[in-house]
């Protein structure tokens, strides 16, 4: 059956005759749908260039009309002027009076932690590109304002649309669909906001972002007990949060404060993940605990939660993070990749992702 992956990677063959690259890459294939052999899109162009991309709005056509499984074929050119990214300092969205369920969202796993650099950021990536592999449809809501690094770590450029100034089209890759501030701004430029427009920002990538149908959307947080950690709790239904801590002391210290928050802010906790849980060497295999080993897991107990997964420290996680495929999918069958994938399918089965 013809994918909407599939159709894409198709579509990243036809040439951009404006910008040097490709359609897909250039931002302008728009509202494509897949429905059994019936595939739809939409390419978003600038008046101007109407006429010079005939040619490539036809082959793309034919290239899609001569794929297995393909039947109908529709493409059509909209002349819009290029589309205006969302102001995200001034939206004006009327504040809910309490938690809103998102439109089409089953559910929304917090990833959290106390500190920063316990590796946060890469167990989402992984554990929402897992989640994609086992087949749920997944979102994952970048949501780390001041160090935004899913874009890289998926993979993931360009700038989201905004065609009407209100509603923001996200981005996609690895089976996930991502929306990032840091998308919104340029990378190493810094996000100097204070606590009213951090929240506001949060609220329009949370309910003006197109997500779609997703079964989970996993929002990345920032490290600490502020003012985005706060606003998500009150602003979304959370299913839970999921704590990331390495085993020392000392980031475990911070732990405690963020899981304290959750528990006054009313959000569950649904376990916690001990992150750099053992260093394996590259060249022998030895093992070693760096960070010490068990204190996530007698934290879990001391809370009574589950410990959900020890991750391993190894090169492979940092490597694969910074090239744009998170390990899950850049080495699948390797014993790191499996780490994320039994945590993904411990979520599942407990229906909890």
């Amino acid at each position: 059956m013809t994918t909407r992956e599939a159709v894409l990677d198709v579509l990243k063959g036809v040439a951009d005759p404006v910008g040097g690259t490709d359609i897909v890459s250039a931002g302008l294939v728009r509202a494509l749908t897949v429905e059994g052999g019936a595939v739809r899109f939409v390419l978003e162009i600038d008046p101007a260039r109407a006429q010079r991309m005939e040619p490539a709005r036809a082959e793309a056509e034919a290239r899609i009309r001569a794929m297995p499984g393909v039947d109908a074929v529709s493409v059509v050119m909209t002349a819009h002027s290029a589309p205006t990214p969302p102001d995200l300092k001034t939206g004006a969205r009327p504040k809910p009076q309490g938690p809103e369920k998102i439109p089409g969202v089953g559910r929304i796993l917090a990833i959290a932690s106390g500190k920063g650099g316990v590796g946060k950021s890469t167990v989402a990536a992984n554990l929402a590109v897992a989640l994609a592999a086992e087949g749920r449809r997944v979102g994952l809501l970048d949501a780390d304002v001041y160090g935004p690094s899913q874009p890289r770590m998926l993979g993931v450029s360009g700038r989201p649309a905004s065609p009407d100034g209100k509603t923001i089209l996200p981005l996609r890759n690895h089976g996930v669909t991502l929306m990032s501030l840091g998308l919104l701004t340029q990378e190493g430029e810094a996000v100097v906001w204070r606590g009213p427009m951090l929240m506001g920002a949060l609220q329009q990538m949370l309910f003006q972002v197109q997500w779609g149908a997703l079964d989970v959307l996993i929002v990345d947080l920032p490290p600490g007990t502020g003012d985005v950690q706060m606003t998500l709790a009150q602003k979304a239904e959370i299913a839970g949060a999921i704590i990331v801590s390495t085993p020392q002391d000392i980031a475990l210290l911070d732990a405690r404060k963020g899981i304290d928050m959750f528990h006054k802010m009313g959000t569950p906790i649904l376990g916690m993940i001990e992150n750099m849980a053992v260093h394996v060497c590259s060249n022998c295999g030895h093992e070693e605990h760096i960070f010490g080993h068990g204190g996530v897991r007698a934290e879990a107990e001391k809370l009574g939660v589950p410990l959900l997964a020890e991750i391993p420290l190894h090169l492979d996680i940092r490597t694969a993070a910074d090239g744009g495929a998170p390990v899950v999918v850049s080495k699948p069958a390797s014993p790191q990749a499996r780490a994320f994938r039994d945590l993904a399918l411990r979520l599942i089965e407990s229906g909890q992702a």
